[in-house]
């Protein structure tokens, strides 16, 4: 083989100004003759991958807090902040529509295509299924929260959201659309309009942004309501009902909110057996007309707020929260963070051309791993919710890191409060 390049390249060599003579072609070139030009050079063998890939962990520096303004003395609030009114509930709405005028981003799937024919049979325009497109329209779950009294002709605030595939609602319109109760029986809103998606997304073949989620979208004022939902503050038996908030459900609020009631209005006011409300009696004297002013009175008294012994995490975003009433144990702490770091960077091994060679990948893997060497803490008992976080600002950890130590020192007994996940 290399013996027939060879005299093919000879062959096709040009001849040069400078050359022998046909008789003398055997004979070496002159000094200072051109190099000869090979058509069909050396074959080079392909370049090996040199790219690497790598996995980092970082942990950033540690936010020293300033010390906080003000103090931890006890808050009054109005009772409206802790209580609802009995009666004046918000309820659900929902619907299934159809949104128009997208740019390519709708569904993909026959679904969208048949309710835009039924949509189009309403209009009396009979198209075949076959030959709608559904690219520019998508099918959505179109919700909204309906405040018990609302009147009829008062605008709302929808959302909708995309139920197939489509992409992106941005540029979008609703069609008209009906919001029923959960049997689907009475429809209660009525929504249609342009959607407000509150970002944007573009792309092309190799690369796109996306700002925000953008098939989730709202429509400010879009909702006209169609039937009243009957409510009414005063039951049938005369008395108002203020049911305790969830955030707020302590057995020292209901007592403090039926005292405070009690000062404005001696006698009306009593907790409920179960502890979750306060039931106010309403004068026999008091025309229906003054109900509203007698529990706006009552909302706007104020009490002194129980503060919960209570901890919220969040493990998704690492938020913390503690009521003022967190106390702490005295009780020892041993903590370290253990990091696996693992880089694969598999290389592909090609052989030349006419070599007898397979090509192969080969694996290569990067294995770190680092574990923290801290020693014991002893953490001492905290009466204060300030003291609370000063003992846990010397731990110096990280906020994930101080949630598997909160839950640790609940079970072990050395915090006193109730732990609630989000």
């Amino acid at each position: 083989m290399l013996t027939l390049l060879l005299s093919m390249s000879l062959a096709l060599t040009p001849a040069s100004s400078s050359q022998a003579p046909a008789n003398d072609a055997g004979a070496s070139a002159q000094e200072g003759d051109a190099p000869i030009a090979w058509p069909l050079g050396g074959i080079e063998a392909p370049s090996q991958p040199s790219g690497s890939s790598s996995s980092t962990y970082t942990r950033t520096q540690r936010f020293v807090p300033r010390p906080a303004i003000g103090g931890l003395s006890a808050t009054r609030t109005p009772v409206s902040s802790l209580v609802g009114v009995r009666g004046m509930e918000y309820s659900d709405v929902m619907g299934v529509g159809l949104v128009t005028g997208l740019a390519g981003s709708g569904d993909s799937a026959a679904a969208a295509k048949q309710l835009l024919q039924n949509l189009l049979l309403t209009r009396t325009i009979n198209i075949d299924l076959q030959a709608l497109s559904s690219k520019n329209i998508a099918v959505v779950l179109v919700e909204a929260e309906l405040s018990s009294g609302t009147k009829p002709g008062r605008a709302i605030d929808v959302r909708v959201s995309t139920i197939g595939d489509a992409s992106s609602l941005l540029g979008g319109t609703l069609v008209m659309t009906e919001l029923t109760d959960m049997m689907g029986r009475d429809v209660y809103v009525t929504a249609s309009g342009p959607v407000t998606v509150g970002g944007f997304s573009a792309g092309g073949e190799g690369a796109s942004a996306t700002k925000n989620h953008v098939t989730v979208g709202t429509l400010p004022g879009g909702g006209k309501v169609q039937r009243e939902v009957p409510t009414s503050i005063v039951s049938e038996h005369g008395f108002i009902y203020l049911d305790i908030k969830s955030a707020h459900d302590t057995l020292g609020n209901i007592v403090n909110i039926a005292a405070a009631v009690n000062e404005l209005y001696p006698g009306l006011a009593e907790t409920t057996a179960d502890g979750k409300s306060v039931r106010i009696a309403v004068p026999d004297d008091l025309p229906p007309s003054a109900h509203a002013h007698f529990a706006a009175s009552v909302l706007r008294q104020e009490v002194v707020a129980e503060s919960l012994a209570r901890v919220i995490i969040n493990e998704r975003s690492g938020v913390i929260v503690m009521g003022g009433d967190v106390r702490l144990q005295p009780g020892v702490i041993a903590y370290g963070n253990l990091t696996v770091t693992i880089a694969e960077t598999p290389e592909t091994s090609q052989p030349g051309p006419v070599s007898t060679g397979n090509t192969e990948v080969l694996e290569r893997t990067t294995l770190t791993i680092e574990e923290e060497n801290n020693a014991l803490v002893l953490a001492p008992g905290a009466a204060t919710l300030q003291e609370v976080v000063d003992v846990l600002n010397v731990l110096g950890t990280t906020p994930r890191d101080m949630i598997t130590i909160l839950q640790a020192m609940s079970q072990a007994g050395t915090l006193l409060a109730e732990i609630k996940r989000m």
